[in-house]
């Protein structure tokens, strides 16, 4: 069996949650993203934590992902983000799940499927007010509300809008997103319906735009540990969830002047050590941080050399070590001592989003707190 790794800290998605209720306040409801496996995380496991720590919703990518949930005992309220095809309306609506839709196709659909399965169907109305994706103009919302609203197979529960810009330093486009989609909202609800529930703020959103918090919330990176960019308020201290972790499976002294891994691109200055590290860029770590990463092994940093392998990574241990195999390095995690997802991201030109969902099923999650398992 592999020994490389990831270690799932309960207790510090704990604490982002707690820090993001104590902003929001106790009436505003907190729909936590669990989406594409809970960003690499764990879906299951992080759906109990949220339910643990008080989250009122958990948010998903695709039917599927809420009838894992389902399956796995989860009875908080679940919000499909994104939008069901025709054939995936009954599974929404047999689980539970609210839905989103976004035009008077998508109403239908629900409206079949509800009727179908003697139930109302629970949906969110997308409006676009500037990410360019998903959802109905404005202008559309209060005619498509008002029509899920007096519909005797749905419910209007929600509506709400995306913010793609929530996590730069400009206000500009976002502030007038707030203002499109409020009065998008007020021009419903004087077409006769009433939302539920009213939301817009991703993580970006939450720190910087107390006025678009409305009635929900819906935090995703921020929750894992990792802020969406270098330009948002920091008012609490985001502790990382994940630790990627992978043993040393062999040490040897190089001379001076021997080359490391493929293509040589890597020459020792001089006489040193080298340990092969049991992960590589199939086990989430990238083949970018070649001869640019770092990583820490009992409590010291190393450098990355060499090329990262598919299963395998160098690191230079200097000329005198008492690194063994056998000894775990970490490659990234909570440690201020060593690198954090934010730090590989960066080396590799990308974001931590894609470095935490990138780490694939082959690597083996532990759960460190012992009343949480590993499913």
């Amino acid at each position: 069996m592999r020994n490389t790794c990831v270690t799932i800290h309960i207790s510090n998605f704990l604490h982002n949650l707690g820090e993001i209720r104590r902003i929001v306040g106790p009436r505003v409801k907190i729909s936590a993203a669990l989406k594409a496996n809970a960003y690499g995380h764990g879906a299951l496991v992080m759906a109990r934590a949220a339910e643990k720590g008080g989250a009122d919703f958990l948010g998903v990518a695709s039917p599927a992902e809420g009838a894992e949930l389902r399956g796995g005992g989860i009875r908080l309220p679940i919000l499909l983000y994104g939008l069901a095809l025709p054939e995936e309306a009954k599974i929404v609506t047999e689980n539970d799940i609210s839905a989103s839709v976004a035009d008077e196709e998508g109403l239908a659909v629900f409206e079949q499927a509800a009727a179908a399965c003697g139930k109302k169907a629970r949906l969110h109305l997308k409006i676009d007010t500037g990410m360019g994706r998903i959802g109905c103009t404005p202008q559309d919302a209060p005619g498509l509300a008002r029509r899920i609203a007096f519909s005797s197979h749905l419910v209007l529960e929600g509506v709400f809008t995306h913010f793609p810009s929530s996590d730069e330093s400009s206000p500009v486009f976002t502030e007038n997103q707030i203002g499109v989609f409020s009065a998008a909202v007020d021009a419903i609800r004087k077409n006769g319906a009433d939302p539920e529930i009213v939301h817009a703020s991703n993580s970006g959103g939450i720190l910087q735009y107390p006025a678009a918090r409305f009635s929900m919330v819906r935090p995703g990176i921020i929750l894992y540990g990792y802020y969406p960019s270098q330009d948002v308020p920091r008012p609490f201290t985001a502790k990382p969830v994940m630790e990627l972790k992978a043993p040393v499976l062999f040490v040897k002294k190089i001379a001076a002047g021997t080359t490391v891994s493929y293509g040589r691109g890597w020459t020792a200055p001089r006489e040193t050590c080298i340990a092969t590290l049991g992960a590589g860029y199939a086990d989430g770590y990238p083949r970018l941080l070649s001869n640019k990463g770092r990583v820490l092994i009992n409590g010291t940093c190393y450098p990355v050399v060499g090329r990262v392998t598919m299963d395998q990574t160098m690191v230079d241990l200097g000329p005198q070590s008492h690194v063994r195999r056998g000894d775990q390095a970490v490659l990234f995690g909570p440690d201020p001592s060593g690198p954090d997802a934010w730090e590989i991201a960066d080396i590799a030109g990308t974001i931590p989003y894609e470095i935490t969902c990138g780490i694939p099923l082959r690597v083996r999650r532990s759960i460190r707190e012992a009343d949480f398992c590993a499913e």
